[in-house]
């Protein structure tokens, strides 16, 4: 049995390699680690040639790649607001990969791959603040071959002990298929409810779009903070008139200047608005009793046709791009 299915992987393998890495790397929950560990130990065993592995492998993340890098310079904010909305992890897919992407640029590209989460946001992300096509395909390319020679090195190099998880896989029959889709659903269900749990635990009492916009014509202009990341704002130049820029790990020090008791409305585009109700979860426990997350965030805001400013910011970005400009456009 064991046999069999050896020599199964061994004569598909390729096909198999290229079809795990491409459907991972587009998106799907299917770990491809595994796949290219086990190539690694065929091509060991001479029933798999160890570069079309790497070559397979490397294509495919290329075409997956590629293709969210494209979609990503296309569409912009609205792929990354996509990705947020269907990710697993709280809020922190889109925002923590804008805090990598500003502070390592497309070198952060060579460790994506190690990163879950960051494999699939990063192409997008560098897409939508205009990473250099070359330079996103050299450091891509680069990124994605470490990722590859690291994992299928192991298996190449631990040949020995990975026939014997084979041989215990394939005695083990169904059961061992059964436990892996047990493993995985549970996985998923695990991250859902960690997401509702998180977003049950920041429900504040929220202003509306309409409400914000009444208080403003009325003159009683409260002061609206946008605590999106600077690279959110890079891939989403949108901004309500006359916000405050203000950066979520630093709201508390970026707010000194107002008074507790003036009111506050925060706002950004994550859905269901979690980084705003985090900083306002935070501006309240420093005292300020008039705080509240905008509902809906920066897109409620301007799918009700109020205005809207938009901010000044370089056309491509390179491995040492200069500063954004942070002014209004006029």
């Amino acid at each position: 049995m064991a046999h069999a299915i050896i020599e199964l992987i061994a004569e598909y393998g390729l096909l198999l390699v290229f079809i795990n890495v491409l459907v991972e790397q587009a998106g799907a929950p299917v770990p491809a680690v595994p796949t290219l560990v086990v190539a690694g130990a065929l091509a060991s065993a001479g029933k798999l040639p160890l570069g079309a592995v790497i070559l397979a492998a490397l294509l495919a993340c290329l075409i997956a790649d590629l293709a969210w890098y494209w979609a990503g310079h296309r569409f912009g904010a609205a792929v990354m607001r996509t990705l947020c909305r269907i990710s697993l992890s709280p809020d922190s897919c889109v925002k923590q990969s804008e805090l990598r992407f500003q502070r390592w640029r497309g070198g952060i590209l060579l460790v994506a791959k190690f990163i879950p989460g960051l494999s699939t946001i990063a192409p997008p992300l560098a897409g939508a603040m205009r990473l250099s096509p070359l330079v996103f395909l050299l450091m891509d390319a680069l990124g994605s071959l470490i990722w590859i020679g690291v994992v299928v090195g192991l298996g190449y190099a631990f040949a020995h002990q990975i026939d014997h998880v084979l041989f215990l896989f394939a005695s083990a029959g169904t059961v061992a298929i059964e436990v892996i889709v047990a493993a995985l659903i549970a996985y998923v269900l695990v991250k859902w409810w960690q997401r509702r749990k998180l977003l049950l635990s920041l429900r504040l009492a929220r202003i509306t779009v309409d409400e914000l916009h009444r208080l403003i014509e009325l003159g009683d202009r409260p002061v609206v903070v946008d605590v999106r990341s600077p690279a959110g704002r890079m891939v989403d130049t949108r901004v309500i008139p006359g916000a405050v820029m203000a950066d979520l790990r630093t709201v508390e020090r970026d707010m000194e200047q107002v008074s507790i008791d003036q009111e506050v409305v925060i706002y950004c585009s994550c859905p269901n608005e979690v980084s705003a109700a985090k900083a306002a979860k935070g501006l309240m426990m420093l005292g300020y009793r008039r705080v509240r997350p905008l509902h809906g965030g920066l897109d409620a805001w301007a799918d009700a046709g109020y205005a809207i400013e938009r901010l000044t910011l370089p056309q491509e970005v390179s491995l040492n791009p200069s500063p954004a400009a942070t002014g209004h456009a006029h």
